[in-house]
C-alpha cells in the first residue's frame, strides 16, 4: 500500500481559474485552440503520485543493477575538460528515467539514492509535473524576463514566503524573493546584500551604515579551522569563503576589501573569539554564511545549540545571518530546516529540491530591510521562468501534503543507518546527516571508496567524501522523498551486503 496521502489536483487549482482562463483567452488570439481540449487542459485534476505509479517502482527493486535493456552501441565522447572527462561515468549516463530510477547507457537499472545530486526530490518524471506540460499546451511560456515576471512566478513567490512564515507588511520579516537560475549565483545576491551594508554599489546609493569599516564574512570551516569545510557555490567571491584563490583574498583582505574567517562546526568557543576580535574598527563582522548539514564536509549536522548562539551573537552585533538550504530546502521539515531548527535567519538560499530536476531555479528570500539594490544591481537576465515556478508550485503542493509520512519515512530510513553504523561499528564510525540525507562515516578512507564502488556496482548510486584532508571519509545518500519502507529496506540490505563484503 502507498504510504503517501493522495493529491489531485489541476491546473486550475494550482495557479487560479482567472489565470487559466487568461491563458485559453490568449491562446484564442492567436488563432490555435481547441475549447474542449483547453478546457480539460485547465480543469480536469491529475493525480501527482498514483498508487499504480508507486507500485510498479516497488516491482522494479529486485532489478536494481541488472541489465533491463540493451546498452547503447555508440555514444558521444563529449568535449569536457580533463576534470569532467576524468570524473564522468559514461555506462550510468541517463537514456531515460523514471521515479526512483535511471537506466544507463550500459542497460542496467540504476537507483538515484542520491536523487541525482540533490536535484531530483519527488524522483524522475514526477506525475504531478504533468501539469507542466498542460500549460506548456495552453500557451503558457517559460521564457519570461525580469521586466515581464508573470503570474506564476509572483504566486510562487508569495508562496516561499508563506512557508518561510514571512509577513508582507514587517520590514525584519522573510517577504522578499530574487528569482534565479542557479544556487550560486543566489548566494551571490546574498552577498552582494551584505556587502551593500558597507560601500556604495552606485554612486547615487545612499551612505551604508558602516561605511569605511573592513567587511568579515564569518563561515563555517573544517575542523582543523580552516576555510574548506563550507561550500555556497562556484562564483569567485562565494570560492573565497571556502579558500579558494588563496593570494587574490589575501590581496583584498592586505588591501583592506574584505576578509574571511572561518570557525570550526559546533565549536562556540570559536564563535565567541570571532565576536571577540573581528567585530571592532577597522573591521566588522558582515555576514554568518551557514548550511544546516554540512553536506560538502562529511553530512554533518550542526547542533541547535550552536546555531542558537551563533544567531544571538549575530542579533546582538547587528551581523547578518544567511542560512545556505541548497541542498537541504525540501527535505526539511516544513519544506526549510530553518524552520526544524527554529531559527530566524536574515536571508534564506533555496533551490535544486524545489524545481525537482525539471528546470534550473533558485530563490534568495531575505527581509525587506537589506531590500535597497536596484533593479540592475540585483537581477540576472533569467530567474523569472514560468514553468520552472509551476514546478515550485507543484512540489509545494505534494510535499506540504505529505510531511507525516515523509518525516515517519525519513526517521525510518537515518534509524536503520544508525542502526547499519552499530552493528559493522568495526569498520563505521557513525551515522552523519538528518533523515534522507544520510552517511556513513568511516574509519579509513580507502575502506569508503571499496564500499562506494561495491554499492555502486551493484546499481545504488552513491559517492564517497574522502577528497577533503581534513573530512571525515563519509559515503552520502539522499534519498528522495517518494520513496517508501520498501525502498528504504532495500538500499539498507545493499549497504548491509557491500559492508559485510568488505571483511
Amino acid at each position: 500500500m502507498i504510504p503517501f496521502r493522495e493529491v489531485r489536483l489541476s491546473l486550475a487549482d494550482i495557479i487560479g481559474s482567472d489565470a487559466v482562463r487568461g491563458a485559453i483567452r490568449a491562446r484564442a488570439a492567436f488563432g490555435d485552440t481547441d475549447p474542449d481540449k483547453d478546457e480539460a487542459l485547465a480543469f480536469e485534476p491529475v493525480s501527482f503520485f498514483p498508487e499504480t505509479y508507486y507500485a510498479r517502482q516497488c516491482a522494479l527493486l529486485p532489478k536494481v543493477g541488472t541489465a533491463v535493456v540493451e546498452p547503447v552501441s555508440r555514444s558521444a565522447a563529449g568535449a569536457g575538460t580533463k576534470a569532467f572527462q576524468a570524473a564522468t561515468h559514461t555506462e550510468s549516463a541517463p537514456t531515460s528515467a523514471r521515479g526512483w530510477y535511471r537506466i544507463g547507457e550500459d542497460g542496467r537499472l540504476y537507483l538515484a539514492a542520491k536523487s541525482e545530486h540533490y536535484h531530483v526530490s519527488l524522483g524522475h518524471a514526477f506525475p504531478g509535473y504533468s501539469l507542466i506540460d498542460r500549460a506548456r499546451a495552453l500557451g503558457i511560456p517559460n521564457g519570461t524576463h525580469n521586466n515581464t515576471r508573470g503570474h506564476i512566478t509572483r504566486l510562487a513567490e508569495e508562496e516561499l514566503v508563506r512557508l518561510a512564515h514571512g509577513s508582507p507588511t514587517k520590514p525584519d520579516s522573510l517577504n522578499r524573493v530574487l528569482n534565479l537560475q542557479t544556487g550560486s549565483l543566489a548566494v551571490e545576491a546574498a552577498i552582494k546584500l551584505t556587502l551593500a551594508r558597507f560601500t556604495h554599489q552606485e554612486e547615487t546609493d545612499s551612505p551604508p551604515p558602516y561605511k569605511g569599516r573592513i567587511p568579515v564574512f564569518l563561515v563555517l570551516g573544517d575542523d582543523d579551522g580552516g576555510p574548506t569545510g563550507n561550500y555556497h557555490g562556484t562564483t569567485i567571491t562565494a570560492q573565497l569563503l571556502r579558500g579558494l584563490w588563496p593570494e587574490w583574498i589575501r590581496r583584498h583582505e592586505e588591501a583592506g576589501l574584505l576578509a574571511v574567517r572561518a570557525i570550526r562546526p559546533d565549536r562556540p568557543e570559536d564563535l565567541e573569539q570571532a565576536f571577540a576580535t573581528w567585530d571592532k574598527p577597522p573591521y566588522k563582522l558582515a555576514a554568518f554564511f551557514h548550511e544546516i548539514i554540512m553536506m560538502n564536509y562529511g553530512a554533518r549536522c550542526l547542533s541547535p545549540d550552536f546555531l542558537h548562539r551563533a544567531y544571538e551573537l549575530c542579533a546582538r552585533h547587528d551581523v547578518l545571518t544567511v542560512v545556505d538550504e541548497i541542498q537541504s530546502c525540501v527535505w526539511g521539515e516544513g519544506l526549510f530546516s530553518f524552520l526544524e531548527w527554529d531559527l530566524d535567519p536574515s536571508m534564506v538560499v533555496v533551490g535544486k529540491g524545489f524545481p525537482g530536476g525539471e528546470y534550473a531555479g533558485s530563490r534568495i528570500i531575505f527581509r525587506a530591510s537589506l531590500d535597497v539594490l536596484s533593479q540592475f544591481g540585483a537581477l540576472v537576465t533569467n530567474g523569472q521562468e514560468e514553468l520552472t515556478s509551476l514546478a515550485y508550485l507543484v512540489t509545494i503542493r505534494w510535499v506540504e501534503a505529505n510531511q507525516e509520512p515523509i518525516r515517519r519515512l525519513g526517521d525510518l530510513y537515518e534509524d536503520s543507518l544508525r542502526d547499519l553504523a552499530e552493528k559493522h561499528a568495526d569498520i563505521l564510525a557513525g551515522f552523519e546527516g538528518r533523515r534522507h540525507l544520510g552517511a556513513l562515516r568511516f574509519h579509513d578512507a580507502a575502506m569508503a571508496r571499496n564500499f562506494a564502488r561495491h554499492v555502486s556496482r551493484g546499481g545504488i548510486d552513491i559517492s564517497v567524501q574522502a577528497y577533503k584532508k581534513s573530512c571525515p571519509p563519509v559515503a552520502l545518500t539522499k534519498l528522495p522523498l517518494t520513496v517508501g519502507p520498501e525502498a528504504i529496506r532495500f538500499v539498507v540490505s545493499r549497504l548491509d551486503e557491500a559492508l559485510r563484503s568488505l571483511r
